[in-house]
Formats: C-alpha cells, sequence, structure tokens
C-alpha cells in the first residue's frame, strides 16, 4: 500500500506538488492520471526517494522507502525506461540488480521470460529500441517479486502485442494482491485496466474515484428521453437511485440512474409513446478533459495560418 499525507514538493518558487493526500491499496490497478506538468513523476520520484518532500510524507507498506530493508521485494518501479548503463547487456544488468539484493539467477531467467527479453538478453541495452527498453525496465521492476510495483508510462514505445501483455500484466499482478500504481496518457488503457484513479492537475489532487463514477459524473450514464406526455413518464421512471431533469414546458427529459432499455420498457408497460430515446456516451478520455481542462499548462491551437496569405 502507498500513502501520502499532505506531500508537497517546491523548486523555488514553484510549487509541483501541492499536498497530496492519497491511499494506493493492494489488489488493484490504480491510475495515475494528469496532463503534462501535473506533478506525477515527482510524486513516483518521491515515493521511492529520489526526490525528498518539502513537507508532508509518503509510505510504501507503512514505511519510507528508504527503511525498508529489502527495497527492491518492497516496491518495483519503472520510471525512465533507458536510464540504463548502454554497454551492459540485459542481462548483465538485471544481475547487477539481483546481487545487491541477494536475488538468485533463477530469479532473472524468470524475468527475462515474463517480459519477452530471450532473445536479446545477452545484447546491449543501448541499442535497445525505446519497446526492449520498456521491456527491460519492467523486468528491473519486477525483480525482486515486489508487494508493489509503480510504473511510469509503461506502454511507451510498445506494440499492440506489447500493449495487451502489459495490459495482463498488470491485472495480474492485481489479481496476486499486489499493490499496482500506473501513470499513463492512454485513456483508452486506463478505462480497459485501471479499477481506481488519482488524478492531479498543477501539483493538486482533482480526483480520487473510479472510473466508472468518473464517467457518471460526466453525465457518461445520462439518458436522453422524450415524450407528448413528459409529467406522467416522470412519474412512472422516478425511484430510488433515479435523477430526472428537464425544462418545465419541454417534452424532453434526461434521466440517470436507469438504463434507456429500462426506460424503454416502463414506458411501454404504461403506454407512453416515445419518440427520442438516446444514451449519452462518455468515454474516459473526455471525462479526464473535462475534468482538467482549467489544468492544463500548455494549451494548443487548432487554427493554422499560411505565412504570406492574407485572412
Amino acid at each position: 500500500m502507498i500513502e501520502a499525507q499532505q506531500l508537497t514538493k517546491r523548486y523555488g518558487e514553484k510549487t509541483a506538488v501541492d499536498r497530496l493526500d492519497f491511499v494506493v491499496k493492494p489488489g488493484t490497478v490504480t491510475g495515475f492520471l494528469g496532463p503534462n506538468g501535473a506533478g506525477k513523476s515527482t510524486t513516483m520520484r518521491m515515493i521511492v526517494g529520489l526526490d525528498a518532500p518539502t513537507s508532508g510524507t509518503v509510505t510504501v507498506n507503512g514505511r519510507p522507502y528508504a527503511e525498508h530493508v529489502a527495497p527492491l521485494q518492497e516496491v518495483g518501479a519503472l520510471l525512465e525506461a533507458k536510464s540504463i548503463h548502454p554497454g551492459r547487456s540485459a542481462f548483465d544488468h538485471l544481475m547487477a540488480q539481483a546481487y545487491t539484493h541477494g536475488i538468485p539467477r533463477r530469479r532473472v531467467d524468470e524475468v527475462i521470460e515474463l517480459t519477452g527479453l530471450q532473445s536479446v538478453a545477452k545484447k546491449r541495452a543501448g541499442a535497445f529500441s525505446l519497446g526492449m527498453g520498456q521491456r527491460l525496465g519492467i523486468a528491473a521492476a519486477l525483480l525482486g517479486d515486489p508487494a508493489t510495483v509503480m510504473l511510469d508510462e509503461p506502454v511507451n514505445g510498445l506494440d499492440p502485442e506489447g500493449v495487451l501483455w502489459i495490459r495482463n500484466l498488470l491485472t495480474g499482478l492485481a489479481a496476486d494482491g499486489r499493490t499496482v500504481f500506473v501513470s499513463s496518457h492512454l485513456m483508452s488503457e486506463m478505462a480497459l485496466v485501471a479499477d481506481h484513479l488519482i488524478i492531479v492537475g498543477r501539483g493538486r489532487l482533482l480526483a480520487d474515484t473510479t472510473v466508472r463514477d468518473l464517467v457518471r459524473t460526466a453525465g457518461g450514464d445520462t439518458v436522453t428521453v422524450a415524450s407528448e406526455q413528459p409529467a406522467r413518464l416522470r412519474e412512472v421512471l422516478a425511484g430510488p437511485g433515479v435523477e430526472i431533469t428537464g425544462e418545465v414546458g419541454s417534452e424532453e427529459l434526461h434521466v440517470t440512474g436507469l438504463t434507456a432499455r429500462a426506460i424503454g420498457i416502463r414506458a411501454a408497460e404504461h403506454g407512453i409513446p416515445l419518440f427520442e430515446l438516446s444514451a449519452r456516451t462518455v468515454s474516459l478520455e473526455q471525462a479526464f478533459m473535462d475534468l482538467t481542462r482549467d489544468a492544463v499548462e500548455y494549451h494548443g491551437t487548432t487554427t493554422v495560418e499560411t505565412p504570406g496569405r492574407a485572412a
């Protein structure tokens, strides 16, 4: 388990992480999301002691990372895939880490096979592609068979097969009862793999929630239904957990808490004709963009002007 309490990091006048409170629990995949410059990498670096907090605390399994006797067996982290000596082979890189923690060679062989590095294990890491570097970084993170796994952008450079492999790896680690904390800019992947989300913007906590609840908050479970009998339809649909909105005098209602199918069945049972019934589909990406719109540090523009041409 990872627990942050009022975690803060300042660089001069800039506050990179601002009083973060969150808990990453075992048995689930927790996605760590935020725009560029939101403080994700700084937070991850503080978790493993690479940066010292200005104030606040962060612990792993009840202790600061530096206080663990065998840190590789507590936390396996991938923060920078290419931070490997370029002249060292993948096998030698893993063996060097294994020696420092009393990890047997057979475990090195296991993680090489697990990450698909068998054919390049004796080749120099400096010649690796970004995708192969990612696999080696993940192999190093898993070397100590850790209770907590923390990966920063693990799918960068991976082909579709590799992305699927990462997805299955993360869910498998969580199913084993491990704490899995992963950052990514690929919302489609987070929607498929994450159980829980911690979202930050400009160093501050914006949401600590599930994918489903975030999408629901963004209107993802809203069904639009229209009828000539809106008042009667409202009565028919009302019930615990159901929220119905609509302007006075309008034939259109917006319903949350019921599926389009359930609404259609109830209307038919009471003989209420409908002339519109549509469910709004909101993706995790849309919900994320809505939530972080004011926390984006750099905004692009979609307008392109051609030099030398009049407007």
